[in-house]
């Protein structure tokens, strides 16, 4: 995984700063046929398949690709992209 460091001025001197960057999953499971009132915490779907990235950009291209899957476009499987915790970073 890469990390960015952005240069942060303090009395002159250049030192490297904390960020906080937000991961991501993206999640490939079956639809249920009794999709009635769908409650993940209770009842969640069945994973096919789960992918972590580390930006934004990265998780639509590979929710897009998802969504490209025959299964997808029937409407037997869905494709959720969910941001998860925020994590500090130092240089």
């Amino acid at each position: 995984m890469r990390t960015v460091q952005l240069p942060h001025q303090r009395h002159g001197i250049t030192e490297p700063s904390p960020m906080a960057l937000t991961r991501y999953l993206v999640v490939l499971t079956d639809v249920r046929s009794h999709d009635g009132g769908r409650d993940e915490r209770a009842s969640p779907e069945r994973r096919r398949q789960v992918v972590g990235a580390s930006s934004r950009e990265a998780a639509e291209r590979i929710a897009g690709a998802f969504m490209a899957l025959g299964m997808v476009r029937a409407g037997r499987q869905r494709v959720k992209l969910i941001a998860i915790g925020r994590r500090r970073i130092r240089g």
